[in-house]
Order: structure tokens, then C-alpha cells, then sequence
């Protein structure tokens, strides 16, 4: 009988566990994972940067955890010599127009107690010689950290600690019980006190086979990246970001440098049909129609359906892809930009046509569900973690 089993073997689900081990020392842990091995999907095909939480409404779990996710997620590396740069990024207006945007987020930056500043264009030149924009906010705490590298180090803890992790281990049917969780998986049935369901992806799905209908699914959006060819990395120090558009709910085309030296550019946003396939045309039968019959789907699609379809056009010409990476960095052509790597947004989409813009977490009769959390999740796995221990302790689970 295991104390806690969690569901989902990325960044949060191991800080979930790691949070529990300081917590309670000696308690009976399992986490199991249905790929073979930890941090395939989101946490693996991530970004790698460490936000500070400029862009989140005040007040929200977003704002608070990821400011206290980027200070635990840098003390972490250092304690455990962790490759990570908090080399900053700049945030850059490239028309009047985005200048008033520009202030408006600058302002709540500051309401969530950054320590960021307006810079003029000879402030940005000196930080990113090679960007065009009027004005910048110059964001000093954002960083960069290879997130597997976070994870493999927190696994380790975990099975130091005597938590068993069940890789190739899928839930496949779980009870809730009066006294006790039963998780039946392709491999195993594991009983327990409590279940944290951290799936991810596959986030929503778990919490319905434990028996909640949420108002909710999960809709996956690809991220399609390219990276500079090598001799023009120089054209980028660390990170540049455009001012976000608030008609669309992602950042929009950016620039990362990677704890590695490679720089990324993108991403774009685009509807997946595959929860998990990180090919273009991927496609699952299951997932697509999830999606293409949940009427919160056509909700949003008609509330976004012209920068929708600008992300799709993005997606397929690449010279499309290559204007807009041109309005922060002109001297970049078509040829300066290869294939990169593609990531999937797990992101939670009520039937209202809504997104939940917040991280979701839910409580159940012996579980919890951690039913929305994109990006920044990775730097406020963390903190997430403590989070949902807080929620924890006003069960008594140990024996």
C-alpha cells in the first residue's frame, strides 16, 4: 500500500513528489509513467526557459508561483551543480501601437514584483545589437536550463528516497474508494492512499477514469521551431521576445538561446490532431475527434479564427515563417533558418470556448488533479510541487 501514486512522470509530477519526500520523510511513494523514460513529452520538448512571470495577471497561481518557481528553480541548480544561465531577455516594441501594449506590460510587471526596466533603443542595441525596436523591457531574471536535465537529477532524489518510479506503466483503470486508490496499468495494480494525477496531456483523461467530469479538455497546440545556422548565431545574445499579441493567447515568434548554444526561433501555435505526434500531419483517430466534437473547440475557433489560420499559413510556407521572425531581426533570410525541434501545449479549454488561462488544479475524494498546467509550468514545477502538498494536508494518508 503506497501512501501516494502519481500519475505522469514530466517536471511536475517528480516535483510533486520531491515537495512530498520533504515534507513527510518516510512516506510510501509511486510514480508511474507510460513512456519509458521520465520527461517525454512537455517537460522534453521544452523551451528550456526560465520565465519570471512578467505576463500573468496579478494575483494569479501564473504570476506568484512562476516568480517563486524562477528563485527555487535557479537555487536548485546551483545546489546541484546543474548547467543554467540567468542571462535575461528584452521584450521589444516594434511599432507605436505595441509601445502602449508595451507599457501595459511593463506596468504589470512591476505589480508582480519584478525588478524589470524600460529601456530605450540605444539600451537595446547595447544588450542585442542586431534587433530593430523602438523600446524594450529589459527582464534580467529570465534564464535558460536544459529541463531534463532538472528532471533526471529530481528522479535520482526520488529513488534515493525510496520512491519507486514504474516506467512503460500505463492507467489503464482507476478506482477511487472509500479507503483507498486502485490504479490498474498495463503492467501492475498499485494500491494507495492517494493519487496526484500530473498526466499532462493526458491530464484530463485521467481525471475522468477517476470518475470527474471537469468542464474542461485538453486541447494540444503544436509548436513548430526553426534554429539559426551556426554562423549566424552571433545575430542573438540570449533572449528576444516581440510584444505578445493580446488577440492570440500565445507568445508569438521569439528567440532562445539554449543551454547548449543552438538558438531556437518560433514557435508557432497550431491545433494538433495528435495529442503526442510531433510530426506535422500527425494524426490520432481518438484525439481528433475529441477535439473536432467539442463544441468549446468551435467556440474558440470562431473567436480566433483569422490569427488561426495566419499560425497554420506560418506553419506550412516558410516564407511566411521568415517575415515574421523578420520584424525583430531584418538581417535574417530564409536560408539562416533549419529545421528545429517541435513541442505540444497541453492547454485546458472549457466549454464555453474558453482557455483557463491560470493553472487548474482539482480536488477530489482521495486524488488531486493538476488539470491545466502549459508553460510556465516548467519553472514553477517547483513551487506547483509545494502547492499541491498545501492542498494535500488536510488529508491523513501515512499510516
Amino acid at each position: 500500500m503506497y501512501d501516494y501514486i502519481i500519475v505522469g512522470g514530466g517536471i511536475v509530477g517528480l516535483s510533486v513528489a520531491m515537495a512530498l519526500y520533504d515534507k513527510h520523510p518516510g512516506i510510501k511513494l509511486a510514480i508511474i509513467e507510460k513512456e519509458e523514460k521520465l520527461a517525454s513529452h512537455q517537460t522534453g520538448h521544452n523551451s528550456g526557459v526560465i520565465h519570471s512571470g512578467i505576463y500573468y495577471k496579478p494575483g494569479s497561481l501564473k504570476a506568484r508561483l512562476a516568480k517563486e518557481g524562477n528563485e527555487s528553480m535557479v537555487a536548485f541548480c546551483e545546489s546541484h551543480e546543474i548547467p543554467y544561465d540567468q542571462c535575461g531577455k528584452v521584450i521589444v516594441a516594434t511599432s507605436k501601437s505595441e509601445r502602449l501594449l508595451l507599457d501595459k506590460l511593463y506596468h504589470r510587471g512591476i505589480s508582480n514584483g519584478l525588478q524589470i526596466r524600460k529601456i530605450n533603443r540605444d539600451e537595446l542595441q547595447e544588450l542585442e545589437p542586431h534587433v530593430q525596436g523602438l523600446e524594450a523591457i529589459h527582464v534580467p531574471m529570465a534564464g535558460i536550463v536544459n529541463y531534463q536535465s532538472v528532471c533526471e537529477v529530481i528522479g535520482n532524489i526520488i529513488r534515493n528516497r525510496g520512491g519507486e518510479i514504474y516506467l512503460n506503466s500505463e492507467a489503464k483503470n482507476i478506482k477511487e474508494l472509500e479507503d483507498e486508490i486502485i490504479v490498474e496499468t498495463n503492467n501492475q495494480v498499485l494500491r494507495g492512499r492517494m493519487l496526484i494525477n500530473c498526466a499532462g496531456l493526458q491530464s484530463d483523461r485521467i481525471a475522468k477514469l477517476t470518475g470527474y467530469k471537469l468542464d474542461m479538455k485538453i486541447v494540444p497546440f503544436r509548436g513548430e521551431y526553426y534554429q539559426l545556422a551556426s554562423d549566424k548565431r552571433h545575430l542573438v545574445k540570449n533572449l528576444i521576445y516581440p510584444v505578445p499579441n493580446p488577440n492570440f493567447p500565445f507568445l508569438g515568434v521569439h528567440f532562445t538561446r539554449m543551454i547548449d548554444g543552438t538558438i531556437d526561433v518560433g514557435p508557432n501555435a497550431v491545433l494538433n490532431l495528435d495529442r503526442e505526434g510531433y510530426k506535422k500531419l500527425s494524426f490520432k483517430l481518438q484525439d481528433a475527434t475529441e477535439t473536432l466534437t467539442y463544441a468549446g473547440f468551435w467556440k474558440l475557433a470562431s473567436t480566433y479564427m483569422k490569427e488561426g489560420m495566419n499560425e497554420m499559413v506560418r506553419s506550412f510556407y516558410k516564407k511566411k515563417f521568415v517575415e515574421s521572425v523578420q520584424i525583430l531581426i531584418p538581417s535574417i533570410e530564409g536560408k539562416d533558418l533549419i529545421p528545429g525541434p517541435t513541442g505540444i501545449r497541453a492547454q485546458a479549454l472549457r466549454d464555453d470556448g474558453t482557455l483557463v488561462d491560470d493553472f487548474f488544479i482539482v480536488n477530489g475524494k482521495r486524488s488531486v488533479h493538476v488539470c491545466n498546467a502549459p508553460s510556465p509550468a516548467a519553472t514553477a514545477s517547483i513551487e506547483i510541487g509545494k502547492e499541491v502538498v498545501k492542498m494535500l494536508s488536510s488529508y491523513k494518508v501515512t499510516s
